[in-house]
């Protein structure tokens, strides 16, 4: 996403032929399959782990440091290194997303008009504030100190890195779609009309 930015802002009259099919078919070909082989890296490693201290995990889905902590042996150090790996990768992805917003932001702010600067911001803010959300909440999780865990911590900053941002991708990147703004404020009005006559009934009630 960051790379489509990048030529939509950077580059606008080679839009067609860098963002073509095939280019965007390769792409995620190559995000699909580094994510199939680091989960297939995750849960090799972590199902060879022995358990000593119960199969409970306090989390609502098996998070890789609630099952480090109930690892007995040495073991472990296999997924410490299968982690390494992945926060490589993703410190990749990450210095990638920022050299190519660092180049879009140049761009921007060189543009005389100010609607046009507008409008670029306005398309790549949020994404960038989707993944803003995504890489410091899920650093936080894995980098952490044990002396400030918690179950409700670990709770909220698991939901905020693993729900949150796919549940508002589709939403935040339709939002230029004037149909679905249509529909989102006819959604919002009647919810507070309902919530306002369900009050006025309670209250007569």
């Amino acid at each position: 996403m960051s790379y489509d930015r990048y030529v939509a802002v950077c580059k606008p009259l080679h839009y067609g032929s860098l963002m073509g099919s095939r280019a965007c078919a390769q792409m995620a070909a190559a995000a699909w399959g580094s994510g199939f082989l680091n989960a297939v890296l995750h849960t090799a490693t972590t199902f060879s782990l022995p358990l000593c201290q119960g199969n409970a995990v306090d989390q609502f889905f098996c998070e890789i440091p609630q099952i480090l902590k109930l690892s007995c042996s040495d073991a472990y150090l296999r997924e410490v290194g299968a982690l390494v790996c992945s926060v490589s990768l993703a410190f990749g992805c990450f210095v990638f997303i920022v050299f190519s917003y660092i180049q879009i932001f140049r761009a921007v702010l060189r543009m005389p008009s100010e609607q046009g600067r507008h409008k670029a911001f306005s398309t790549c803010l949020p994404h960038l504030a989707v993944v803003s959300l995504f890489i410091s909440t899920a650093t936080f999780a894995y980098l952490k100190p044990p002396s400030i865990s918690s179950l409700s911590l670990d709770l909220l900053v698991a939901v905020l890195y693993s729900v949150v941002p796919p549940a508002v991708n589709p939403l935040i990147y339709s939002m230029k779609s004037k149909e679905l703004k249509h529909a989102l404020w006819k959604l919002m009005t009647r919810c507070v009309s309902e919530a306002i006559n369900f009050r006025s009934t309670s209250a007569d009630d």
